[in-house]
């Protein structure tokens, strides 16, 4: 018979926290261990820059599949996302343009996915963010491009048509709503703020609880919450980082009408990623005006087994009636499969920009 010769867990609090003084400073050691590797590594590389999306997707990947319990997975994203963030900076501080002000979901995103240890610089427009990338003002951009409940952001697909800026990743943001106010309950509320997709995104509880109380729009949430923090009576509608930033109280958590909204970023730059091993590509073409020409311009994805995972028009600025098909791909650029497709789709549509390719976002 096989005896388990561990010692029971022990029941004194004591004990346990010894444990974790002592995990935590062998947890300190390795981290400076890790950062002495990464500064090595900026010193080989020279002048590439220090953010390589496709090995920090490789990373995260290979601590996902060892991850035996009890952090969730996404909760190791987190730590280790903070740990790449310091690491980074220690070779290089990147400037991260984002839609501003302050405590915008864009915001948010920006440190989900590059982490605190980034300058993260808001700008006032999306134009304004394309530009600072392009211009040299910073290292990369995040912006949103669509949204679970409320679909694409339009204004960042018609500056992907024209700008020579790649997607070098993305990130997808749970957007939880609320109403924030220095009011003193709901019923005190006299009027709401919000970004106008933020406002579509909550029309049914707002519906039921504050019928008839002006809905106005402006640029970005974080501007509502700006606005209500000086105005008796107003609320916004925001992240809790909004309201952390301008002093205001949560009146009503999730007034979102669906529970799983969500938003999708991309990550923008000026390099091309190599492949990480779980990609996407992303693309904008014409469609000639025949019957048939959108079938077509897809039968060579079908014929070459690459899946889509996003297909949608939006409206061209060369004339009326006329469509920019903007799809995501299933793997990487070089994928034999993926890169066949793209030859034959170039010769078949008569404009095809390809807008990158990319790591999946894990979460």
């Amino acid at each position: 018979m096989d005896h388990d010769d561990t010692p029971p867990p022990s029941t004194d609090l004591a004990d346990h926290r010894a444990a974790i003084d002592a995990l935590d400073h062998e947890i300190l050691a390795r981290l400076n261990e890790r950062a002495r590797h990464a500064q090595a590594i900026g010193a080989l590389k020279g002048a590439v820059g220090a953010y390589r999306p496709e090995r920090e997707t490789q990373v995260l990947s290979g601590l996902h599949a060892r991850n035996a319990g009890p952090l969730p997975d996404a909760s190791v994203t987190g730590v280790f996302r903070e740990i790449m963030s310091a690491c980074r900076a220690l070779e290089q501080t990147l400037r991260v343009a984002y839609l501003g002000p302050a405590g915008t979901f864009s915001h948010a995103a920006v440190a989900k996915h590059f982490g605190t240890c980034v300058d993260a610089v808001a700008f006032p427009t999306f134009d304004d963010v394309f530009r600072a990338v392009g211009s040299g003002q910073a290292d990369h951009a995040v912006v949103p491009v669509e949204n679970s409940t409320e679909g694409a952001v339009g204004r960042t697909l018609d500056l992907m048509c024209t700008t020579d800026l790649s997607i070098c990743g993305e990130v997808k943001l749970r957007v939880a709503q609320n109403l924030l106010s220095n009011a003193e309950n709901v019923a005190a509320v006299t009027r709401v703020y919000s970004h106008g997709q933020s406002l579509a995104q909550c029309v049914q509880w707002l519906a039921q609880h504050l019928p008839g109380v002006p809905r106005i729009a402006v640029a970005s949430n974080a501007e509502a919450a700006r606005l209500a923090a000086g105005e008796p009576g107003a609320a916004a509608i925001a992240g809790e980082n909004a309201g952390a930033i301008y002093g205001l109280a949560t009146l009503a958590p999730h007034v979102e009408d669906e529970p799983n909204n969500t938003t999708r970023f991309w990550v923008l730059g000026r390099t091309q990623v190599a492949p990480s091993g779980n990609d996407q590509t992303s693309l904008v073409m014409s469609c000639p005006n025949r019957p048939g020409a959108v079938y077509a311009l897809l039968e060579p994805l079908a014929r070459h087994g690459v899946s889509m995972s996003r297909f949608e028009s939006r409206p061209a600025r060369t004339g009326l009636w006329e469509y920019l098909f903007f799809v995501d791909l299933v793997g990487h650029r070089d994928d034999p499969a993926v890169a066949s497709a793209l030859v034959e789709l170039s010769g078949k549509a008569p404009f095809l920009k390809l807008l990158g390719s990319y790591p999946a976002a894990l979460d």
